[in-house]
């Protein structure tokens, strides 16, 4: 019997439609600070709400170029992951760039990281995340298969991706 041996490989989509392969690491400091420098992201990474320590932060790179960074938290509770926040760079993010983003696959990329950090701790892949915007909560149920979890008081809706939804995302990363 054959072993295969399958690894989580990031990537995202340039603007030729070619897969690059890209790096996940600990966001340092000096990635925080290049969201106050031009051009300047949506949300500085060095906020009072960002920057709290109880929050796993994490780089996307391409070589030395940050294309994106996102913030996972640990709720061991509830034996999921909670996708704080993701945000790729202004040259990138569909809000920003429009269709002409430099890569795309950003999105996705960040919640299979959240999924692979669900995974590392024992949780089987669940990750909640909120929408911002209604557009955002159309497409995490419609091209994640994510479901919609009660709304509580004035807070943003809530998805959980789990299960099938999960693995479908995930696996998009896995190779030999």
């Amino acid at each position: 019997m054959e072993v295969m041996y399958l690894r989580f490989k990031p990537y995202v989509i340039d603007r030729d439609g070619t897969q690059v392969y890209v790096e996940i690491t600990p966001m340092t400091p000096a990635d925080a600070q290049r969201t106050d420098a031009v051009p300047k992201w949506q949300t500085s990474w060095n906020s009072d709400y960002l920057s709290v320590d109880e929050f796993e932060k994490y780089s996307v790179k391409c070589g030395d170029e940050l294309i994106a960074l996102g913030a996972y938290e640990i709720l061991e509770s509830s034996l999921v992951v909670h996708i704080i926040y993701l945000e790729a760079h202004p040259d990138s993010n569909p809000t920003i760039a429009g269709t002409e983003r430099r890569y795309s696959g950003i999105g996705q990329l960040l919640i299979a990281y959240g999924i692979k950090l669900s995974i590392d701790h024992g949780f089987g892949g669940d990750v909640v995340l909120e929408a911002k915007t209604t557009k955002l909560a159309d497409h995490y149920v419609r091209d994640f298969g994510a479901v919609q979890l009660p709304v509580f008081q004035s807070s943003a809706p809530r998805f959980l991706i789990a299960d099938e939804a999960a693995k479908r995302i995930f696996f998009r990363y896995l190779f030999e």
